[in-house]
């Protein structure tokens, strides 16, 4: 189900870490086994919090190497999508339930040489997306949502990311299905199965007391899902 040149990676979202001490939570991560980092870009607006922009994801890309998967939650991705990719975000993904006409999002991001996603909130169908899963990189599946941290994964959503895998796999297209919200073993282990390849995990490896340990146990996970999706 999985073309082979694309990894099952995982993303530890930097919205859960300690924001006093932000570089000892990357440096961690990194020397565990991270495959990149997610840093959610919130306006207030698109969602009620507040939290990263453009001047936090420099200070991300001075202290790794690893690739930067940066999600807008915005209402006006084309406002942004600039500064965040001079500041270091290696993908940058947009809500399809934003302001913005998407292909227009899409045409800047690729202008700047960066990766492109597309986000869907839980209830959004993958049909609204339709039109520009051509031209994408990433899609990313919400399985909480958007806008804050610590709530359940939303297993209504495993269908979708199928499908998705499906449609993608049929055209020999190797583009990342992630997996937003509530990932831990059971749920990462759930949505591998379906064909997810970007797990993107906070309070389970920030907030459990043993990052290094969660991160080998979820990469675990995933990959026992991944062994059963593709039997």
């Amino acid at each position: 189900m999985t073309p082979r040149n694309l990894s099952r990676r995982i993303a530890p979202s930097l919205l859960s870490a300690d924001f006093a001490n932000l570089q000892a939570a990357v440096e961690l991560a990194e020397r565990a086994g991270a495959d990149a980092f997610h840093l959610d870009v919130m306006d207030g607006h698109f969602v009620p919090n507040i939290s990263f922009g453009p001047a936090l994801v420099a200070a991300v890309r001075a202290h790794t190497r690893l690739p930067l998967d940066v999600h807008l939650m915005v209402d006006d991705p084309l406002a942004h999508v600039a500064a965040l990719g001079k500041a270091g975000g290696d993908t940058l993904v947009f809500h399809l339930e934003s302001r913005a006409e998407p292909s227009a999002v899409i045409r800047e991001v690729r202008a700047m040489g960066r990766a492109v996603g597309i986000a869907l909130r839980p209830d959004t169908p993958l049909a609204a997306a339709e039109p520009f899963l051509d031209h994408i990189d990433q899609l990313m599946v919400m399985s909480v949502r958007p806008g804050f941290s610590g709530q359940k994964f939303h297993p209504e959503v495993l269908p979708k990311v199928r499908t998705a895998r499906e449609r993608f796999a049929s055209q020999g297209r190797a583009v990342d299905i992630s997996i937003d919200g509530g990932v831990n073993v059971e749920t990462g282990r759930e949505a591998a199965a379906h064909g997810a390849t970007f797990f993107v995990c906070g309070d389970f490896l920030f907030r459990g007391g043993d990052l290094p340990g969660n991160l080998q146990r979820l990469r675990r996970g995933i990959e026992e899902g991944a062994a059963r999706a593709l039997r």
